[in-house]
Formats: structure tokens, sequence, C-alpha cells
């Protein structure tokens, strides 16, 4: 059996998260979305949890939430199918009301591009050419 991640992320704004996931292409499961919460599907084993502030506080009570804005928590980095494919997901991003935080970066076999979502998260985006 495939092990399942499940990416927690503090969010300011539910429904504009949902707005702006949406856009990029992402679904969420009803099962799993409230008013304090959302499941986004990245893939059948990736899930990012959206949760509002005051439920992700919930989930750490002793510590602060980090501003991704001012501090970078995690990296997330996904892959894609094709070079285009990174460049149509970065592109929906940043159409959609996000940031690329650095110029993309090419190595022939690796190409990557990232995007900041709307609370600054980073999403890395890349393809590699595994034969090569």
């Amino acid at each position: 059996m495939a092990t399942n991640i499940f990416v927690n992320l503090p969010v300011r704004d539910l429904q504009q998260s949902i707005a702006f996931f949406t856009r990029l292409g992402y679904t969420f499961n009803p099962q799993f979305t409230d008013e304090t919460a959302t499941c986004m599907i990245i893939s059948d084993t990736i899930y990012a949890m959206l949760l509002t502030h005051d439920k992700f506080k919930s989930f750490i009570p002793t510590t602060e939430i980090a501003d991704a804005k001012k501090q970078t928590e995690v990296l997330i980095c996904l892959s894609q199918e094709s070079r285009d494919a990174v460049d149509t997901l970065v592109n929906k991003a940043l159409e959609a009301g996000g940031t690329e935080p650095r110029p993309a970066q090419d190595y022939g076999f690796m190409y990557g591009r990232a995007y900041q979502d709307l609370d600054g998260h980073i999403w890395e985006i890349m393809w590699m050419d595994a034969a090569g």
C-alpha cells in the first residue's frame, strides 16, 4: 500500500485559497471540507489540507504560525510530466494572483520554476528527465 502525504497549510482566507487552487486545476474532497478546512487533491497519494488559522492553531497550541510571506517554513516540490507542464502550472498560478519568487532553473536534464500562493507558501514545480 502506498503511503499518503497530507501537507497541512494555514491560510488566511479559505474561500480565496480554494478559488486560487481551483484556477490551477485542483479539486477538493468534500468529505474533508467545512468552513475551517478543505482537502485539496494533488494526486492519488498527495493532499494539501488548507486550514484556517484558528483550525491550524488547534494543532500547534504551544507555537506560533509562521508568516510564510516573511519566513519560509517549507518548500513543497511537485513534479510534472514535462517542461511545458511546469510552465503551464506556474503561469496559471501567476494569473490567479500568485507570485514568482525566483527565476526558472534550467539544468538541461532538470527544469523548475516556483510560485508563492496567496499566503506566501512556496510551491516548487519541476520536471526531470530520468533517463538523462
